[in-house]
């Protein structure tokens, strides 16, 4: 899905042929963060992204550009493993940096200075990255930045997570991602909303939640990944945060879209949106579908959670093989998060908490289910030792 952005070029240079230091990350950064970390220097106020990022910065590997050369072998593109604004993916492999033992298999993103995701964007990931630490939150394991004689370069080393995306799983499928394990995902991925909301010094907008963000790992647990776009949220007695309106079309809060107000409660309307794709299997948006069905949330809106029409609307590849009455909680929980009235939305603490009941209620569904086969298997048998 092509992204809609206004950005402002970072006019901020390095000295040729070094990679950056930590330290110059922080400059850098330090005049698009202040803003909206202080509501006054009267008061005492949380710890910028910044400032927490200093505390941090020795976790991060500061990587040479030749190194990640030939972790891809030259950027090979039988090795590209993704594609999007910010560039290119590559698997790769590293050793570890005490330069003992095996391998290390990673992916690294390579910016696209000719794309529309610029150094603002990278800059962002690593100081992010750099500070959050969860199990729902993809790890940043270093970074590259080098101005030189041949342009700027500008890398990111993560954790490689081997399973792709959840989009790739719903959308680009050649086996339907049980219902269960939707939900799992989905409860992981709250998880990890929940700690950026609440979890920190400060609170954390991710605003590019979606299902191509959501990776997957060898077990098919979910990390988000992608944090260019995050800020940080309001601080004392501020209700949003003025930005640029960026993001994916199909996903954005109203409220977003028409003011430029960022809040938390933007993220939960793209989660509802995605408890929405994760219930039908279709896209956000899919110019494919009749007209009338290219637009997800239009579309569902014919089918209410609490009617008996709501079965219409669930992904026909789950062939019946989930709970209806936890279909229909999740149906429930995806409109709440659609409110218009961002005010009215739930928390993610509250989301989470929806998720594991309606994991629950489908593990008890489906006990009850196998319970009934096991006593129709066993009514079966007696008719017919009886005709012996």
């Amino acid at each position: 899905m092509k992204c809609f952005s206004i950005f402002t070029k970072d006019k901020s240079k390095n000295k040729k042929g070094v990679s950056s230091s930590a330290p110059e990350l922080r400059n850098q950064s330090q005049s698009d963060n202040s803003a909206l970390t202080r509501t006054s220097r009267s008061m005492p106020s949380p710890r910028s992204i910044p400032e927490l990022y200093k505390e941090k910065e020795h976790n991060l590997r500061v990587f040479s550009l030749q190194e990640l050369r030939d972790a891809t072998n030259g950027f090979n593109r039988m090795l590209k493993i993704g594609q999007g604004g910010f560039g290119s993916v590559y698997k790769g492999t590293i050793t570890p940096h005490s330069g003992r033992g095996d391998p290390i298999v990673v992916a690294i993103k390579k910016l696209n200075t000719q794309g529309l995701q610029g150094h603002k964007e990278w800059l962002a990931e690593v100081q992010f990255l750099g500070v959050v630490n969860h199990p729902n939150l993809v790890k940043l394991l270093g970074y590259c930045s080098v101005d030189g004689e041949r342009g700027i370069q500008r890398l990111l080393v993560y954790e490689f997570m081997p399973n792709r995306s959840l989009e790739d799983h719903l959308f680009k499928r050649t086996s339907t991602l049980p219902w269960k394990t939707r939900l799992e995902i989905m409860l992981g991925a709250a998880e990890g909303l929940a700690y950026l909301h609440e979890g920190l010094e400060v609170k954390v907008i991710y605003r590019d939640f979606k299902s191509s963000n959501v990776l997957l790992d060898e077990n098919l647990k979910p990390k988000l990944s992608d944090f260019g776009l995050a800020r940080e949220g309001p601080t004392g007695d501020r209700t949003h945060v003025s930005t640029a309106v960026v993001g994916t079309y199909g996903y954005a809060a109203p409220e977003y879209v028409e003011t430029g107000h960022l809040t938390i409660q933007s993220d939960i309307w793209t989660f509802g949106v995605v408890l929405y794709e994760i219930l039908t299997g279709r896209r956000a948006v899919d110019r494919n579908r009749p007209t009338l069905e290219q637009k997800l949330l239009d579309w569902v809106k014919q089918f209410p959670p609490d009617s008996k029409r709501f079965s219409m609307i669930i992904d026909p590849g789950l062939r019946n093989n989930y709970s209806f009455s936890a279909a229909q909680k999740v149906g429930k929980l995806a409109t709440s998060c659609l409110n218009k009235n961002a005010k009215e939305r739930p928390t993610m603490s509250q989301v989470v908490e929806s998720l594991k009941q309606a994991i629950q209620e489908s593990e008890e569904g489906s006990s009850s289910v196998n319970q009934s086969s096991v006593a129709s298997s066993s009514r079966t048998g007696r008719r017919s030792s009886s005709k012996v």
